[in-house]
């Protein structure tokens, strides 16, 4: 963690909604009423968020109307929200990536670096590691797999970030994974860590997801934390 100037802490929360698979007008109404519930600066959501985990889902490009609802709720609560979409990809592929949605719009803030299972089928992977700036405060971006890379972590943080924040998909059985990558990476780095993670069933075999998204130290204890539920939020002050 890198040592700045005078500002604000930052509030950040992480959500995980009900989701309807290939519906992405019906999830975002979903994400915006989350946003509007987070009071928080920040509002993360899970890997495919938007979609559910389809991988035949069709591309979402950031300045698709249907996400207009983000985009309002956003401008009311005054946040940034980070949610999960397969987004167009340069070469013809498309990425498994996070959007980064405000009060003005939507962009492309990250594409997911290390894919698995049959993702390489469909998707193209990232090129280079991202950080969001934030009021100051640099938020390192990964999806999934990614925080079970070492290099992942470590060649984000070499970015310079104050918190590694990540979208997951995981099966119900792999809960416990979570935590451990997040006060592995918090150790490691010195830094926040904040994890979304899918809860309730989507594609892709997840008939039950993990849930538990949570917020960790740099010290690596969990802050907060979710249950297994779905619509759970959860939320901490990054100070």
């Amino acid at each position: 963690m890198i040592t700045r100037g005078m500002r604000d802490p930052l509030a950040i929360a992480v959500a995980q909604p009900p989701c309807v698979s290939h519906d992405v007008a019906a999830n975002a109404v979903t994400h915006a009423a989350a946003i509007r519930a987070a009071d928080a600066r920040v509002v993360v959501f899970p890997e495919l968020s938007l979609t559910g985990y389809e991988l035949d889902t069709p591309a979402i490009a950031a300045d698709d109307p249907r996400l207009s609802p983000m985009v309002e709720a956003c401008a009311e609560a005054g946040a940034v929200a980070l949610a999960g979409a397969p987004a167009r990809g340069a070469a013809g592929r498309p990425h498994l990536s996070l959007l980064a949605v405000d009060g003005t719009g939507a962009t492309v803030a990250y594409h997911k670096m290390w894919l698995g299972g049959a993702e390489p089928e469909r998707f193209a992977p990232g090129g280079e590691p991202a950080v969001l700036e934030v009021d100051g405060w640099r938020l390192g971006l990964a999806v999934c797999k990614d925080t079970g890379v070492a290099r992942h972590a470590a060649d984000t943080a070499a970015l310079g970030i104050d918190a590694y924040v990540a979208a997951v998909a995981e099966h119900a059985e792999d809960a416990a994974v979570l935590g451990e990558r997040a006060r592995r990476i918090a150790t490691e780095h010195s830094v926040w860590v904040a994890v979304a993670s899918f809860a309730g069933p989507t594609g892709g075999g997840y008939t039950r997801t993990a849930g538990c998204s949570g917020i960790w130290g740099p010290d690596g204890i969990v802050v907060a934390q979710a249950g297994p539920e779905t619509g759970a939020l959860t939320r901490a002050v990054l100070a």
